[in-house]
């Protein structure tokens, strides 16, 4: 039997343990090593991570085929038009009790009626992140999206700005900063959040969704556009390193987007078993707060609440209250017609 075993291996090109192994395409640093290593052990499989930095990415590597994926995480108000497109597929509820500790309010939403397809994971805040003292030593503003779009504002930081490369994240900012709505369609409005874009471009040093972090913490960077829980991290390790600076949160005046990251599982999951055994450990209370602990990141869950350190849960930038709260939008899903429109805007906007 062992023999046949080998044998079988070879074959296939891999090893028995491959049979074990969850797939799980994820945002960049949005789960902490320590709970990878203990769902391991829980499920005695091995877990390999793909990253991605915008859901952009994620569905578009999808659409060209990408296969071997057993759990992904887009945001929200990806999700429906991910299951028209048959890239995702229902959940089975019987295999995720945890999901009863989910709150209400973040439930059969919109996004997802009755939850058929997805199971919430955690939030974030698109806002400013910057160099507390080297904003301060300059006196720039950091209380309004003008920061990153006012070129009178921007020539003091030249090129020590970066900003989301994502054209649903920063076309948000710029109708925020307009004063419309983040989901906003009007045509003639985009136009002008464009213009705004295409301003402010010299001055920055570039989109990055994905190693803003390292350079914030370093002191490289000085003022990002960027997710609180990215933000939240980009501090931790400039303290680890010990900088002489913090780097903080400004949630801007005009509003700003609140994403929700959901759990789905992919439509030709190899091991769908896993899936729902990783999406239902990580609903668990305990494995949920390790997220926000260790992550800085919002959390939907209810009975993750009371294993929450009480200083994070007093960020405002992490845990929002009422009047910001009030300020704060989800992006809602494009038709097809719009999808091409911002996409033909994005291009424009890269190129020149």
């Amino acid at each position: 039997m062992k023999k046949l075993i080998a044998v079988a291996a070879l074959l296939f090109g891999g090893s028995a343990l491959a049979a074990d192994e969850l797939h799980l395409f994820n945002w960049n640093d949005y789960i902490a090593p320590e709970t990878v290593a203990r769902f391991e052990a829980s499920c005695r499989c091995k877990v390999v991570q793909d990253y991605f930095s915008d859901n952009e990415e994620l569905v578009a590597k999808l659409a060209a085929g990408a296969k071997g994926y057993d759990v992904l995480v887009p945001t929200s108000n990806y999700i429906l038009g991910m299951a028209k497109a048959n890239m995702i597929q229902p959940l089975d509820k019987a295999l995720l009790p945890n999901l009863k500790n989910v709150m209400p309010a973040y439930l059969n939403t919109p996004f997802d009626p009755a939850n058929k397809f997805s199971a919430p994971y955690a939030m974030s805040i698109t806002m400013i992140g910057y160099n507390e003292a080297k904003i301060k030593e300059l006196g720039v503003p950091v209380e309004s999206w003008a920061t990153i779009f006012d070129p009178s504002i921007l020539q003091k930081i030249k090129g020590k700005v970066t900003v989301l490369d994502s054209q649903g994240e920063l076309m948000a900012a710029a109708l925020k900063y307009l004063g419309y709505s983040v989901n906003e369609r009007d045509p003639k409005k985009w136009q002008e959040a464009k213009s705004v874009i295409l301003k402010a471009k010299p001055y920055w040093a570039a989109f990055n969704a994905s190693s803003y972090i390292p350079k914030l913490a370093s002191g490289e960077i000085w003022l990002v556009h960027g997710y609180s829980l990215d933000i939240y991290q980009a501090d931790l390790r400039a303290q680890e390193s010990k900088q002489k600076f913090r780097v903080r949160h400004a949630l801007p005046k005009e509003g700003a987007v609140l994403a929700l990251d959901a759990m789905v599982v992919a439509k030709n999951a190899p091991r769908k078993d896993l899936a729902h055994k990783f999406i239902n450990f990580m609903l668990d209370g305990q494995n949920s707060a390790d997220l926000t602990n260790l992550m800085g990141s919002g959390n939907p869950n209810d009975a993750a609440q009371r294993h929450i350190k009480p200083e994070i849960k007093a960020m405002k930038a992490v845990f929002p209250d009422a009047a910001i709260a009030a300020k704060l939008e989800q992006l809602k899903d494009m038709s097809a017609k719009e999808r091409r429109a911002l996409n033909r805007i994005w291009t424009e906007i890269k190129a020149k």
